[in-house]
């Protein structure tokens, strides 16, 4: 472990100073103004953030889309002034006028970064540990980029070779999330990632010694990464020569990712705030501004004030990044000249256009067959695999369950591992059992851009996931989540694996899509589904969930109109339906039973099955009327979890038959029969309904 600077190349001016001590007092003004933030990470972290934006990482802030740059993921994301100063600097769009209007309505300084909002944020970073899993995503999605593009280029001499930068803080470490995806970091080997650990001591509650005591460098060395600590200048601040030198020997080691701690003081130089709790998440007051600004030789008197000549040194990043793409689009020229195959599908991919024919790959299943969704799923990607190569994934350990496994010959792993199928650029994700940081791997992966994502488990281990699926969401990210042992269906593994609450709860999940087929021709439908809308042609991307069964259902002939997200799939006979049954899943066959029954007593019933109320949501209302006409009012919903979905769609004499309380161990057809999924059950609640409905 190295703890001395060595000599450097960095060139560091007064200007350089300068411009570091400008971002300080940014930080300190934009807090001020709008009364709220945290400041006092920014200010100790500003020689970090220069460092890196002005002397280290290859970008051009001119284009913020490139696919050659480097990547920063700022996982301590409280602290966004030390990502907005540095954007600001370095041209990235932002100016004086956005810092000051930090953290008010129609900015583009939100509290925490957010991506799609901000030029140069890569991603939305609010929790604490999800850009550390961020971060870990992108340097494994990199490297299955250059395997699908440049797998025989020498380390670094590819076009697709480039670094991903993150800074974490205490608490970043301190959640679940970052041990989980550090580990599985050191596991994968990736020698393109960079973590900068802010070692300040301070979290809200005070000196971090109220909940830590471990080593975390140590910590980290036990993961398998190559690690670093850097000692500050002897008046406490962070040195620039010390990062520099250490994120250079960090590149160097290309086996392993690096871990850099650099122990800093909070709200450094502020005479009295300095090394406080009260410096992470508030304002440093009038008095302490101005006796900051003392210190740094800046007049106390004036608020966001950048001297031109500062603005001017920092901004040469955009004639530096202007230059870095030029000489990097000569070597991209020359490899689409040698590899005219490996360019063309480039242009595909990084279009997200998918394959010609890729559709007609897609497996149509046997009427009247008993198929698992899980296992029509995983048919579907064993030969969408063959034809789509940037389709890839894994499952967290439960691949042999989740039916995930797009190629059992080649896995992602460094070339070391004693695996067979072991490859730097493997196809199938071994993510461990390490739910949470999978959800957050993904989202990296997906923001990385050049690749299609999914990954697996049980769906009641969504609840470990759920702060990640959320930032999908709300990053309107384009990955998929395989959820599979969908209901009580499972059986005999009991409440604690059986998900009762999970459908409606990530249904409630803006901006996510829960899709639940009802057989395996709707599970191959929904796939094709998800991928056509990938595409840019489609707009924005969003994250889907798949729920899946462990159990056989029923296969029922192909609709196209699956993908609308709900459609009749069996017809009133005898005239306008008496009642309409809407289901999902496992239990579109007990309504279509029951339908059975009540066909059979003369009454007219249509069966529709919704396998994702989102798509359904999006048809006009025309097309929605014609499946769910506004005149039949009796309705009678039938999903094994909780009703909340179901109650706009039933009305006021609709029936749901749902499960209000936790499963039990026992057979899963015991379980179904005894908690009310039988078809006399479903066809009893539509009875009660036609009943209310003529009253």
């Amino acid at each position: 472990m190295s703890t001395k600077p060595t000599t450097t190349d960095l060139e560091w001016t007064e200007l350089d100073q300068r411009a570091v001590d400008t971002a300080r007092v940014l930080a300190a003004d934009a807090v001020q103004k709008v009364g709220n933030g945290h400041p006092g990470t920014a200010m100790s972290l500003a020689p970090a953030a220069y460092t890196l934006f002005q002397k280290v990482m290859r970008h051009d802030p001119a284009d913020t889309d490139w696919v050659g740059r480097d990547r920063f993921v700022l996982s301590a994301g409280h602290s966004s002034l030390t990502l907005y100063t540095q954007l600001y600097l370095a041209g990235f769009g932002l100016e004086l006028g956005d810092l000051e209007s930090f953290r008010t309505w129609g900015s583009r300084t939100p509290g925490h970064p957010e991506y799609g909002h901000t030029p140069g944020v890569e991603t939305t970073t609010g929790p604490l540990g999800q850009g550390v899993a961020n971060a870990v995503g992108m340097a494994m999605a990199a490297r299955y980029e250059r395997g699908l593009f440049d797998p025989d280029a020498p380390q670094g001499e590819s076009p697709f070779d480039h670094f991903i930068y993150a800074i974490a803080g205490d608490g970043c470490l301190q959640e679940g999330i970052s041990a989980e995806a550090s580990s599985m970091a050191g596991h994968q080997k990736l020698g393109n990632l960079v973590l900068l650990w802010d070692d300040n001591h301070i979290s809200i509650e005070g000196d971090t010694e109220t909940a830590v005591s471990e080593d975390t460098v140590k910590r980290y060395e036990a993961y398998g990464w190559h690690v670093q600590r850097i000692a500050p200048k002897p008046d406490g601040d962070l040195d620039p020569h010390a990062i520099y030198n250490a994120i250079e020997a960090a590149k160097k080691v290309t086996d392993k990712p690096s871990f850099i701690a650099m122990r800093s003081i909070i709200a450094w130089p502020a005479p009295n705030a300095q090394n406080t709790e009260a410096a992470h998440g508030s304002a440093l007051g009038d008095d302490e501004v101005a006796a900051t600004k003392r210190v740094l030789g800046f007049d106390p008197e004036k608020s966001f004030d950048v001297a031109p000549e500062v603005l001017a040194h920092t901004r040469q990043a955009l004639d530096r990044g202007a230059q870095a793409k030029a000489e990097w689009e000569k070597g991209y020229a020359a490899w689409r000249t040698a590899n005219p195959e490996r360019a063309a599908e480039y242009d595909r991919i990084a279009a997200t256009e998918l394959p010609a024919g890729w559709e007609e790959k897609l497996p149509v299943f046997e009427a009247g067959t008993g198929v698992a969704t899980r296992a029509a799923s995983g048919k579907v990607l064993q030969a969408l695999g063959a034809v789509i190569p940037e389709l890839w994934g894994g499952s967290a350990d439960l691949a042999g369950s989740n039916n995930t496994t797009i190629d059992k010959t080649s896995s992602f792993l460094p070339a070391d591992n004693p695996l067979p199928e072991a490859n730097p650029y493997g196809r199938t994700i071994h993510f461990g059992i390490r739910e949470h940081s999978m959800a957050a791997e993904m989202n990296g992966i997906a923001l990385h851009g050049n690749t299609r994502i999914y990954g697996g488990t049980f769906l009641v281990f969504s609840d470990y996931m759920r702060n990640s699926v959320r930032l999908s969401a709300l990053m309107h990210l384009p990955v998929t989540y395989v959820w599979t042992h969908d209901s009580i269906g499972l059986g005999e593994d009991g409440p604690t694996h059986q998900p009762v609450e999970h459908l409606a709860s990530l249904r409630a999940i803006p901006g996510l899509n829960v899709v639940r087929p009802a057989d395996a021709n709707e599970t191959a439908i929904a796939w094709r589904e998800i991928l056509k809308r990938y595409t840019k042609v489609f707009g924005k991307g969003a994250p889907h969930g798949l729920a899946l069964t462990r159990q056989g259902v029923p296969t029922y002939e192909a609709n196209e109109d699956a993908a609308k997200g709900g459609y009749v799939l069996f017809e009133a006979e005898g005239g306008t339906p008496e009642v309409i049954l809407i289901a999902t899943g496992s239990e579109v066959h007990v309504a279509v039973e029951a339908r059975e029954r009540l066909q059979a007593d003369g009454v007219p019933t249509r069966v529709v099955s919704m396998p994702c109320v989102e798509w359904f949501d999006e048809q006009d209302q025309g097309y929605r009327d014609s499946v769910l006409p506004p005149s039949v009012k009796a309705r009678v919903s039938v999903e094994a979890g909780i009703g909340l979905t179901w109650h706009r769609f039933v009305g006021d004499a609709g029936r749901i038959v749902s499960l209000e309380h936790f499963g039990a161990s026992a057979d899963g057809k015991v379980l179904f029969r005894e908690f009310g999924f039988t078809a006399e059950n479903v066809a009893d609640a539509a009875r009660e309904s036609i009943a209310a409905a003529q009253r």
